[in-house]
């Protein structure tokens, strides 16, 4: 059996694998050591496990090999314009189970592996040990042993590692000095050397896993608070809306900042279309002075790379984008794959778009839903050279914002374009712009949506808006936070969207309230569509959708209304920056809870050390918990469970409870918590338990 040794080990430079050596699986190889089931990887590392900056990536895989020797290992890390590998150590945790992990610092695609390799030294050592306790005689051993430590010298010498080939030097003179076998022996079994010989072993023969995919993004990537904009429906009179440029709807800046939001988000501000424009309530008789819809991109002004002329100029865009920065915000813009009829794509790259058999461009449709307005654009035409022309375009077109200072982009329903376009296009861009950002709304089959995460997508729109109950949310987020989808697939929580208004919110303020509290604690990052803070739930008839939606026409708000919410979504967000677990994402634990409609979850910081196979922590502190009731409609009486000794404290111990919304505390004992829920009142707490001081 192979032996796995337990003293010290210390990371080592790695080296390149020689080239002369065959490769594991070729006739004669001495790669011999078996590198296995390791873990994380997609797919077996086809797509990339996702991390943020200042992450630890822990790695564990099966590592042995045949025979008796020790052997050794290090978990690689290079950032994709590095060529040197870092290393860190690995070591064994449970039959033949190995563990390492990096810390991650730099916003970057990388490459991960594992190298391991015999220990030939420590190998050699454990045998003089057990030779001498056996009362052997070792000349040969110790003629060995200085074999060993004279090839390890030159390689310490090779890495400009002064203090290892010195101690190895001494060693050496020592061994040369010895009157006795023994003596010799004593000076080969030190532990400083042992460790000093461990930094620069023999690795010409060591075995290297494949190489897998690895993107560490900025923070923003999993953690903020997103706010959808239409800005030319920035007017100060409600009761006369009329249509606002970039510079008047600045105004509206310090109030979004105010509620604490971290993103400020636009759909497409490109020339709109005059072709089959839309009217009020996706009307087909638009009037002359109708708006139409932002996203029937394209006219005779532009198109995806310019600016609507009623918006403004590209200056007063810049400057609104400065001014949403200088209020601790980032800018983020819709970029939708489509065109009007008067796209200059429509006469300059007919080939970009699908024909009907009598010549004409067919329009969108999703049943029973058409959009006369817009053209999608087609990427299965049948010439190689224009479809390559196309992925280029659209490349550009994101380049065009991204060096306009643009580093988050939504993307309009990525599904319904080629996988492996943006399996391309994204690392295209990320290779030169790591810093940019990828949400992907795309509200479609399940394997979809997580196909588009696990090829680049940054952040992806999910199903909470459809998911209602306790048990439907529980089931649903258990699987986003806790399962393999943890590694790729980042949820954004948007509470609602231009084009979806959810029939829960016919209960009206109480529905409102209680989607909010659930959107900004269930994830680190969640959004709203303008408006939602005013309750607003007009409905298109019996449609999903908003009566007299600013889609199709210009509004105007009073943003002080009655009834409205924002005090709510800011002390939510204010309590999203103070409390660092609710940055996180897979961190969500569900708690038990006596009552049928009441979700009650945990969100902790890890402590002390993980375990080195899961990762996971034996220890939670900092705690944010949520209770909600998830019925807008009925009171209920709630017993919250929590798990007391997961956050250390025992269950008869005393503790304090702090309500993290209004401050009051109280003092408590034991884990049976008591509370009304009523949907008129208050159907949500929010708070922390911590040790009552000494």
């Amino acid at each position: 059996m192979t032996t796995t040794k337990t003293s010290l080990r210390r990371a080592v430079g790695a080296i390149p694998v020689q080239a002369s050596e065959p490769e594991p699986g070729t006739v004669g190889t001495r790669r011999s050591i078996v590198i296995e089931r390791i873990a994380p990887q997609l797919d077996g590392g086809r797509y990339p496990v996702k991390r943020v900056v200042g992450d630890q990536l822990l790695v564990t895989a099966d590592i042995f090999a045949d025979g008796h020797d020790l052997i050794d290992a290090v978990l690689l890390l290079r950032a994709d314009d590095e060529e040197e590998w870092q290393t860190a150590p690995m070591r064994p945790v449970d039959n033949d189970r190995w563990s390492g992990h990096t810390e991650l610092t730099r916003n970057r695609w990388h490459r991960y592996a594992i190298e391991a390799w015999r220990d030939h030294f420590g190998s050699w050592r454990d045998g003089l040990r057990k030779k001498l306790d056996a009362g052997v005689a070792v000349p040969v051993e110790i003629e060995e042993g200085r074999i060993l430590l004279e090839a390890a010298r030159s390689r310490a010498e090779a890495a400009s590692d002064a203090d290892a080939a010195h101690l190895i030097s001494e060693c050496l003179a020592a061994v040369r000095r010895a009157r006795s076998e023994a003596s010799r022996a004593t000076a080969l079994l030190g532990e400083d050397l042992l460790a000093a010989m461990r930094r620069h072993p023999d690795r010409r023969y060591a075995t290297r896993s494949p190489e897998l995919p690895l993107v560490v993004d900025r923070e923003r990537a999993r953690f903020g608070a997103w706010y959808e904009l239409f800005p030319r429906s920035q007017g100060r009179d409600p009761l006369h809306p009329v249509a606002t440029t970039f510079a008047e709807a600045e105004w509206r800046l310090p109030e979004i900042a105010g509620m604490g939001f971290d993103v400020v988000y636009l759909p497409p501000i490109h020339p709109i279309g005059r072709t089959n424009r839309k009217g009020p309530n996706n009307t087909l008789d638009a009037g002359a002075d109708d708006v139409g819809s932002p996203y029937a991109i394209g006219g005779a002004e532009g198109g995806h790379d310019a600016i609507a002329p009623e918006l403004g100029s590209l200056e007063q865009f810049l400057h609104f984008r400065e001014q949403v920065e200088a209020h601790g915000m980032e800018l983020a813009l819709d970029i939708a794959i489509q065109a009007s009829p008067d796209h200059p794509y429509v006469t300059e790259h007919p080939e970009w778009f699908r024909h009907s058999p009598d010549g004409s461009i067919k329009y969108a449709e999703n049943p029973p839903k058409k959009y006369q307005d817009i053209y999608p654009v087609y990427f299965e035409g049948e010439d190689h050279a224009a479809r390559e022309a196309l992925w280029h375009e659209w490349k550009r077109v994101f380049t065009v914002w991204i060096e306009r200072g643009v580093k988050i982009f939504r993307v309009d329903n990525p599904h319904t374009k080629p996988i492996p376009f943006w399996a391309w296009l994204i690392p295209e861009l990320q290779r030169d712009h790591p810093e940019v950002i990828f949400l992907s709304e795309a509200f479609t089959k399940p394997k979809m949506m997580r196909q588009l995460a696990k090829i680049g997508f940054t952040q992806s729109y999910t199903y909470f808006t459809w998911r209602e109950s306790a048990a439907e949310l529980r089931e649903y987020f258990t699987e986003l936070t806790q399962s393999e989808m943890r590694e790729f697939f980042r949820g954004n929580l948007f509470t609602n969207t231009p084009d979806i208004n959810p029939h829960h919110l016919d209960a009206g303020r109480p529905a409102f309230v209680i989607r909010s509290v659930l959107a900004a604690t269930l994830s680190s990052s969640y959004g709203i569509y303008s408006g939602w803070e005013l309750c607003e739930s007009a409905r298109l008839g019996e449609r999903e959708e908003y009566l007299d939606s600013e889609k199709y026409e210009v509004r105007a708000r009073d943003w002080d209304a009655p009834g409205n919410i924002k005090l709510l979504v800011g002390e939510l967000n204010r309590v999203r920056h103070e409390r660092p677990a609710l940055k996180r994402y897979d961190n969500l634990r569900f708690e038990h809870v006596t009552g049928q409609r009441t979700l009650f979850y945990r969100k902790a910081l890890p402590l002390g050390k993980p375990d080195p196979l899961t990762g996971e922590p034996n220890r939670w502190r900092d705690p944010v918990y949520v209770a909600v009731n998830t019925d807008p409609e009925t009171a209920e009486h709630a017993i919250l469970h929590p798990d007391l000794p997961a956050v250390g404290i025992d269950w008869d111990e005393p503790y304090q409870l702090t309500d993290l919304l209004t401050g009051r505390t109280s003092r408590e004992v034991g884990a049976d918590l008591h509370l009304h829920l009523d949907p008129a009142v208050e159907p949500f707490r929010i708070f922390s338990i911590s040790a009552l001081q000494r």
